[in-house]
């Protein structure tokens, strides 16, 4: 393979993943640049260049790899989620666009100017909290995660995008935090496990190579979301708002729940898809 060419190496990725993949010719693209340390573009602009001997290996494994069915964002290290690039690892759940429209609904109703605090439930990479920190730099956020390896991620990916209106806990969701004022919030952001236990999707696609404690939540999915939603009223400032991420067909549980923990203004919004996906409502 020491005469392959950039071109002739993106049409035998393609040619091999097309049969398995849905998206064979970005796929292909996203390794070849990462074995090549380039921009997408330097791809089309050198398309008769010849891979060394090692990046053409290098490839090859790679592409095996994507072939087994392993994410693309683990082989190549990141994801990108909003207007940033975050590092991704198996310790982490992989970011996904439907959790872009819980950084929406949260920043619509976070001020640009004045502090407010918010708490970010399960942060795994740090995506909604690098997100919302980004886009409101005067909000401070407290970003709690259970797993350790998970923590590091996210706290990398806070320094690589020089974020620091950000404190970071180890915490098995509110276990860590004392109840008193100084840890109340104005905000409670989480996208939990929600997946039930049994569910067949925990055996395909991406989620086979993801960590299952950040995927699965009992029998019917509920039960993070039951806990968060419960003890959430004591960590909420007064008109304090709870956004959390769901599955497609847990809204009217997910709303049952808000009811029974006292919040008003319940709503729940839609993906792209049509499908339910946030639940938000504020406290008495």
């Amino acid at each position: 393979m020491s005469s392959l060419t950039i071109k002739a190496a993106l049409q035998m990725a393609v040619s091999a993943l097309s049969p398995r993949a849905e998206s064979a010719h970005l796929d292909a693209e996203l390794l070849l640049a990462q074995v090549l340390n380039k921009p997408r573009s330097y791809l089309f602009t050198w398309p008769e260049k010849v891979l060394s001997p090692e990046q053409a290996q290098h490839f090859q494994a790679l592409l095996q790899q994507r072939l087994q069915g392993h994410p693309i964002a683990h082989l190549i290290g990141q994801r990108e989620f909003w207007t940033l690039d975050l590092m991704v690892t198996p310790d982490t759940l992989i970011p996904r666009p439907e959790t872009e429209l819980l950084v929406e609904l949260a920043l619509e109703r976070l001020p640009h100017d004045h502090v407010c605090k918010v708490l970010d439930l399960g942060t795994g990479t740090g995506a909604i909290t690098l997100a919302l920190a980004s886009e409101r730099p005067l909000t401070q956020i407290t970003a709690i995660e259970r797993s350790a390896p998970a923590l590091e991620v996210a706290k990398r990916n806070a320094e690589r995008h020089q974020l620091t209106n950000i404190q970071f806990l180890q915490s098995s969701w509110f276990a860590e935090l004392a109840q008193n004022s100084a840890n109340r919030f104005d905000m409670i952001v989480s996208n939990p496990p929600y997946i039930a236990a049994h569910d067949e999707h925990l055996s395909q696609g991406d989620v086979r190579f993801e960590p299952l404690t950040a995927l699965a939540a009992g029998q019917d999915g509920l039960d993070d979301l039951k806990i968060i939603i419960q003890q959430a009223p004591a960590y909420l400032s007064t008109q304090g708002w709870l956004l959390v991420e769901h599955g497609y067909d847990q809204g009217v549980a997910v709303r049952a729940l808000y009811t029974q923990a006292g919040f008003q203004m319940i709503n729940t919004h839609t993906d792209l898809a049509g499908h339910d996906r946030v639940t938000l409502g504020h406290v008495r």
